[in-house]
């Protein structure tokens, strides 16, 4: 089944019988190591001396990390970049910018201006590369970011993202350990997106399906950052690749509480069960779920799928928050859990 958004856009890459899924083992975030991984490899190298500008490292598995100017400026600084999750080159990059920037908006801070990273195959036709630059570069146009360079190497698989640099106040930085227990977590977008791109790679995904997931995944985060800055949230992080419950599971180890999460409130992408209860997970979320096992706690009542979608490795996902429950009246955001006092870093889903 052949899949259809934009027509001028898909009529391209008809034109090219190109598929840029099929040169993918992974698909956006899901392609990422795993946690566990991660940890071991970071757990083994030799501690380096702490600058005291350095403000967030990597000591607490943030989005990014922050850098002290002065007493009024400080920088925030990251990386992101993957395979593709969508045929349309327009449209992967515009989904890939746009979850690059996302970390600068979970750190509180405004995106200034990125460099482009790129690993491209130089057998196929550089129309297809232009292609996600420009949707990477309309993308930034729209948050204000300015591209100022970037790097390419040649790669059988391709993969694109962004270096992004933001500025904020030193002492307005959003990090994910300051969550105190009694606040509860909000989640400004649906989850899902993992599994709705494995169905895009099998072609087995209706257009709406697909059509709810990238305009989700398009959507950038400026404006629920700017909603969250009105009611000062402890802890903020965004979900990707390690999904719902990892991404909870970072935010309650770093601010030493235990996460519970709700999945009855968790709002879910058109399709998202459907699809899940016939097979279409991707491999990330799988993996997501199995190193849940040294973490999470899942009620008897959840089946597995419901078990994977809590764990489905997203792109471009929405911002994870601990607030007060009269700020999150004022939000009006989903309520999906909340932080308490018990082992930290544990995650009970129920």
């Amino acid at each position: 089944m052949s899949i259809v958004l934009h027509p001028p856009r898909y009529a391209y890459r008809v034109a090219t019988q190109i598929r840029l899924t099929e040169l993918s083992h992974g698909a956006g975030c899901a392609c990422k190591l795993p946690a566990g991984s991660l940890s071991q490899v970071l757990a083994g190298l030799p501690a380096a001396a702490r600058p005291p500008q350095l403000l967030v490292g990597n000591e607490s598995l943030d989005d990014a990390a922050v850098w002290r100017v002065s007493d009024e400026l400080a920088v925030v600084t990251t990386i992101d970049f993957f395979t593709p999750l969508v045929d349309d080159p327009h449209t992967f990059g515009r989904i890939a910018a746009t979850n690059a920037i996302s970390d600068i908006y979970a750190m509180g801070a405004t995106p200034a201006f990125a460099l482009n990273v790129v690993a491209f195959p130089k057998a196929l036709p550089m129309e297809l590369l232009g292609e996600i630059l420009r949707g990477g570069a309309e993308v930034a146009e729209a948050a204000g970011v300015a591209i100022a360079g970037g790097h390419s190497i040649d790669d059988p698989e391709p993969k694109y993202g962004m270096a992004v640099t933001g500025f904020a106040h030193p002492d307005r930085i959003w990090t994910n350990t300051g969550g105190r227990p009694g606040h509860v977590l909000v989640l400004s977008k649906r989850i899902g997106t993992g599994i709705v791109a494995t169905a895009i790679k099998r072609e087995q995904a209706e257009a709406t399906v697909v059509e709810a997931a990238v305009e989700s995944m398009t959507t950038l985060n400026d404006r629920a950052a700017a909603q969250l800055r009105e009611v000062a949230p402890s802890a903020v992080t965004d979900v990707t690749g390690f999904g719902l419950v990892g991404h909870a599971r970072e935010l309650a180890a770093g601010s030493g509480t235990e996460a519970r999460l709700r999945m009855e409130a968790v709002p879910l992408l058109p399709g998202v069960r459907e699809l899940a209860e016939s097979g279409v997970v991707p491999g990330g979320t799988r993996t997501n779920l199995e190193a849940a096992d040294a973490y999470a706690t899942f009620g008897e009542h959840l089946d597995e799928v419901e078990r994977l979608i809590a764990c489905d490795a997203q792109t471009s996902g929405g911002l994870l928050a601990a607030v007060s429950p009269s700020g999150a009246e004022r939000l009006g955001w989903p309520v999906v859990g909340e932080l308490v006092g018990g082992a930290p870093g544990t995650v009970l889903v129920d």
